[in-house]
């Protein structure tokens, strides 16, 4: 796939705040385990839940799903490399679409 940029996902998400919402939900599912809506090709969970949501597949309704692993396993998660990780996604994401315009 061609560079993923935050415009591809905006045209799904309301605005950029939902974007790292609903990318973050989608990229600690992916890392519990949940099976990927699009071809893994090596990817990260942060950059598989970008691609899903660019391709429409995932929205803020996993917002309001229940959450199906304990909160404790989350923190850890977040106190861990997946918050740094995404964060990184998205900033490069960002720099690339700043650099377009």
């Amino acid at each position: 796939m061609a560079r993923l940029t935050v415009e591809d996902c905006l045209d799904n998400v309301e605005n950029r705040f939902e974007l790292v919402l609903v990318a973050a939900q989608r990229a600690r599912q992916l890392a519990m385990g949940a099976d990927p809506l699009v071809p893994e090709d090596n990817d990260k969970p942060t950059v598989l839940a970008l691609r899903e949501i660019a391709e429409n597949l995932i929205n803020k309704a996993i917002l309001e799903a229940p959450e199906e692993t304990p909160m404790e396993d989350i923190e850890a998660m977040i106190e861990g490399d997946l918050s740094a990780e995404l964060e990184s996604s998205l900033k490069e994401s960002l720099q690339a679409s700043f650099k377009d315009s």
